[in-house]
């Protein structure tokens, strides 16, 4: 009789302990988080910054301006717009130079880009890579260019890395023709070298005298 009372206390024990039945009931936290706290598991929305009724307008204006719903603008009229380039003939030069992408590829000046286009851009040592998200034909203010596009370029390069330009100290006077050379050849503008006969002294020519070297 004491093991068949042993038996039925031990078959009923869990009745009499719930928490040994169902750990779930007694502690929801460690079976469903999203009932405790739902901002641990589901991210909030972000809301988007406001942006200046001033900026507003022009954007607005700017837009109304350009083309109509499923239109396209010239990439080299968009990269001035926008202001990635100081004039449109400085890109209308870049894309003759294969230095305008659009969507990875090389682009003339009269190709049209649309919304969600990416343009990549290589000007003044830097590459700029943005991704259109309005098409507007006129230039517009920093302010309401940045609202253009969205702006994925790598990081500028640092100071000391960019060449200097060729800057004369004061008082040194006009550039001579070989000063000239020197900062032609440190732009990377520089032709093939004189030919003969050019003033290097020998031969005849301008600059060259009767043909003798001189003493």
């Amino acid at each position: 009789m004491a093991s068949e009372g042993a038996e039925y206390d031990g078959a009923d024990a869990t009745k009499a302990d719930p928490k040994a039945v169902d750990a779930k009931t007694a502690n929801p936290k460690a079976v469903d988080p999203k009932a405790v706290d739902p901002k641990a598991v589901e991210p909030q929305p972000v809301e988007p910054q406001p942006v200046d009724p001033k900026v507003a307008a022009a954007i607005a204006a700017a837009e109304a301006a350009g083309p109509q719903s499923g239109g396209t603008v010239r990439v080299d009229s968009w990269i001035w717009a926008v202001r990635l380039v100081k004039t449109r003939s400085l890109g209308a030069t870049a894309c003759r130079g294969g230095h305008v992408r659009v969507n990875g590829e090389r682009v003339k000046p009269a190709h049209g880009v649309r919304v969600g286009d990416e343009v990549r851009l290589r000007h003044d040592g830097r590459e700029r890579v943005v991704v259109v998200t309005r098409l507007i034909r006129k230039r517009v203010g920093a302010p309401v260019a940045a609202q253009c596009y969205i702006d994925n370029s790598p990081p500028p390069p640092p100071r000391e890395a960019v060449a200097p330009a060729g800057i004369r100290d004061r008082g040194a006077g006009r550039p001579t023709k070989r000063d000239r050379r020197e900062l032609e050849r440190l732009r990377g503008l520089a032709g093939p070298g004189p030919g003969p006969g050019t003033g290097s002294g020998f031969g005849p020519g301008p600059g060259g005298g009767s043909g003798k070297p001189r003493p």
